[in-house]
């Protein structure tokens, strides 16, 4: 078996996947930039957690950008043992994505174009593309139906969203065109241990600890598939683990499925940190959409996956871990 090469190895759930194939005796090539969209230490220290974990050369780092063509297709013709890739580096985040439009079409249409041009370039060494989609390809929803992947998805709601649906079409010609296996995953609402500082459970954390008033956009009217991080990296691997057919392309929701309200998640907090939330209600925010509800029947049907941690559960963790992390 050869190596995996992990894109955004360094970011939140990249971090996590290389974790979980080292664990697993796998051997991991992670490229990262570490860019400072949040700060840079907390990438590091992610780094650092890994290869303090991973066996004498089964972790190998690169610091690099997706967005550098040449450099990502150097790296992956001058590594012929990785035969599989996990594609995760993006730039994130709805609201920046009104502020720094091109931040996103570097990093998740050319920087995603980098990894197809490279695994098409390895002539079929590279059997199998995983790479992260999210739930905002779907747009805005008013009727809590659950999202499926037959759903259409043809009016994103913030740049960042037609940004990660570019990169799926993207997939689906180069598929199509060479007959690369792909799968793509659409992410709802990933928080847990080592999460962003950008997500609405980490700014709640910290500003209910500095006895600040907490911001919920919506008036707190928000409806989130919140989908803990262990079960995004089980979901990841199974569905790396069964590689489909030459000439496919398949996508996939990977969701809690099981949406509840920002204030639930609220109140868990103030349950796991003992300290009240000061609220301040506000209007809903440009780009951002009122709910999110995966359908994950295909994960389930196809990969034996379903989730299996509850939002008051993870929030426990997230919280102990933010503890041990910041003293």
């Amino acid at each position: 078996m050869g190596r995996v090469l992990v894109t955004g190895a360094a970011g939140f759930i990249g971090a996590h996947v290389s974790q979980a194939l080292l664990a697993r005796g796998e051997e991991v090539v992670g490229l990262d930039n570490l860019n400072p969209y949040y700060d840079p230490a907390l990438k590091e220290a992610r780094l650092q957690a890994l290869t303090g974990q991973a066996a004498p050369g089964a972790f190998e780092f690169h610091r690099l950008d997706l967005a550098d063509t040449e450099g990502v297709l150097g790296l992956m013709a001058a590594r012929p043992d990785i035969d599989r890739v996990v594609h995760l580096g993006a730039q994130a985040g709805v609201r920046w994505s009104l502020e720094a439009p091109f931040a996103y079409t570097s990093a998740n249409v050319t920087g995603h174009l980098s990894i197809l041009e490279g695994v098409r370039r390895s002539e079929g060494r590279i059997g199998h593309t995983v790479y992260a989609s999210t739930s905002s390809v779907y747009g805005s929803r008013q009727d809590g139906q659950p999202f499926r992947e037959t759903d259409r998805a043809e009016r994103p709601a913030s740049l960042y969203a037609a940004t990660k649906l570019a990169g799926e079409m993207m997939s689906k010609s180069y598929t199509d065109l060479y007959g690369l296996p792909q799968t793509g995953l659409r992410f709802f609402t990933v928080y847990g241990p080592w999460g962003r500082p950008d997500m609405a459970y980490w700014l709640f954390t910290d500003a209910m600890l500095k006895g600040q008033p907490i911001k919920l956009f919506n008036e707190g009217r928000m409806m989130r598939d919140f989908t803990y991080v262990d079960d995004i990296v089980t979901g990841i691997l199974a569905a790396l683990d069964h590689a489909p057919a030459a000439g496919t392309h398949r996508t996939y929701n990977i969701g809690n499925s099981r949406p509840e309200q920002l204030l639930d998640m609220v109140a868990f907090l103030e349950e796991a940190l003992g300290v009240k939330a000061e609220r301040v209600l506000l209007p809903m925010q440009p780009g951002d959409v009122p709910g999110t509800f995966a359908d994950v029947s295909a994960m389930k049907r196809d990969f034996g996956w379903e989730p299996v941690t509850d939002l008051r559960t993870g929030l426990g963790r997230f919280v102990a871990w933010w503890r041990r992390y910041f003293g």
